[in-house]
């Protein structure tokens, strides 16, 4: 089997699962990123704008979060000894992608 007909989990590591949740709160942001922009295009009142903002935010910052934990978790079932690597990270690396978030 060649890399591109070998399953999207095979070749990158990740969850399809995880990674679909990833995109569907990516495509929700863009949407309330839209509405953001139309928004404030309109000039909205400032509680509508820092409402929807909030919600953005928020949204990137769980995409980011289940990104790290599905690397995480790959790296926990497919490297017992700790000394393996998600896509070219290391555990440490993880972490600190982790923190960057916080």
């Amino acid at each position: 089997m060649t890399a591109s007909a070998a399953p999207a989990e095979a070749r990158t590591g990740h969850d399809p699962e995880a990674m679909r949740k990833v995109m569907n709160r990516l495509k929700r942001a863009e949407g309330q990123l839209r509405a953001l922009t139309e928004s404030i295009n309109s000039e909205s009142n400032c509680k509508d704008v820092v409402t929807q903002l909030a919600a953005v935010s928020k949204a990137l910052d769980r995409a980011g979060y289940l990104i790290i934990a599905n690397a995480l978790q790959s790296c926990a079932i497919n490297d017992a000894d700790g000394e393996g690597s998600h896509d070219g990270m290391s555990s440490d690396d993880i972490e600190k992608l982790f923190l960057s978030l916080a």
